[in-house]
């Protein structure tokens, strides 16, 4: 099978096409014909290198994808060969307190596909039988590779770390990420009184005015703080979707509400940052860290999806072949969603 393979941290040209033998399915495990790959910036992460961070390279990336059972192991019960499935994009242990209680992202042994073991830029990979989630056949498998990661995460930080509250006032940053149009839609989903967006395009600016956004502040030409402020009264916003980092956390701090939350699962723009705790003691203000949810939530946001009340945001599909050139669109942030790959055979 022809795979897409990080052998040393680097650039573009660390992303070599080699030929690997095609995977045979353990005990309790599937193995999938990958039709869609959906791309996500871990994906460039792995591949740059992350300071102080180590990846197991060799590495096969890719931590979304979906397409058809080709072949089942020993012991598996749920899924059948010819099955369309979706791939839960984080596994782990499952037999841990955590796993027990369905919180598969706080166990000791988690990890991402594509980031801990080999992911989904292949033409074939194994995963275990929870992982393959039952796809409907109207969702297409672009669609349903675009969702898993970044919806996942959007929805754990909406619903369980900010515990987001009907009528409550939310800030999603840097709207065009895979992220934010996932968290616009989760919040206006879960009750939201008003959705406040910003970004740096007219463009990214009204289509997540599309998927939910009441305003859009244009980060580079305004102040978001003072804008966001103006918009709301001074009163300040109730929740924080914020997975930039430097360049916005002193800020999103700034546009709390009293007892506010800023929740945070990534800092693309740099991790250290000052935060003035004058303001988080004073105004009882909460910054709460996210990463990824559990199993149970990726069958949650997998019902919402197939019912059509969230929609994942596909800017483009492209060939395999044209893996470099997605990331370089997703480095220079020329993208409103997500990119998703096709393998050559089926494309």
């Amino acid at each position: 099978m022809r795979v897409v393979r990080i052998r040393e941290h680097g650039g573009l040209e660390q992303l070599r096409f080699e030929e690997a033998p095609v995977p045979a399915p353990g005990p309790c495990e599937v193995r999938v014909a990958v039709r869609a790959v959906g791309l996500n910036h871990l994906d460039t992460w792995v591949r740059r290198g992350v300071p102080g961070h180590t990846f197991p390279l060799p590495m096969i990336p890719g931590c979304d994808g979906a397409g058809v059972v080709d072949a089942v192991g020993p012991g598996v019960t749920s899924r059948k060969v010819g099955d369309r499935v979706v791939l839960a994009p984080g596994f782990s242990c499952g037999a841990c307190p955590a796993c027990a209680a369905g919180r598969q992202n706080l166990c000791r042994h988690y990890g991402i596909f594509g980031e801990m073991r080999d992911g989904t830029c292949a033409d074939f990979l194994v995963v275990p039988e929870r992982n393959a989630l039952a796809l409907p056949e109207h969702v297409p498998f672009e669609v349903a590779a675009a969702f898993p990661l970044v919806y996942l995460t959007a929805w754990h930080m909406l619903a369980d770390r900010a515990e987001l509250r009907p009528g409550e006032t939310v800030l999603v940053h840097a709207a065009g990420a895979g992220v934010s149009t996932a968290a616009i839609q989760i919040a206006r989903l879960l009750g939201a009184g008003r959705v406040i967006a910003t970004t740096s395009t007219a463009a990214k600016a009204a289509k997540a005015r599309e998927l939910g956004a009441d305003d859009v502040v244009d980060y580079v030409r305004e102040d978001f703080v003072a804008r966001v402020r103006d918009l709301t009264g001074r009163a300040g916003v109730d929740v924080v979707v914020d997975h930039v980092g430097r360049a916005t956390l002193p800020g999103s701090l700034k546009c709390l509400a009293k007892g506010g939350r800023v929740v945070s699962c990534g800092a693309t723009s740099g991790q250290a940052v000052e935060v003035a705790m004058n303001l988080v003691f004073f105004k009882s203000l909460s910054l709460l860290g996210s990463t990824m949810g559990g199993l149970g939530e990726v069958h949650e946001v997998l019902g919402h999806v197939a019912a059509g009340r969230l929609r994942p945001v596909v800017d483009s599909v492209l060939p395999m072949s044209a893996v470099a050139e997605a990331h370089r669109r997703l480095e220079a942030r020329d993208v409103f969603g997500k990119i998703v790959l096709v393998p050559e055979a089926v494309s």
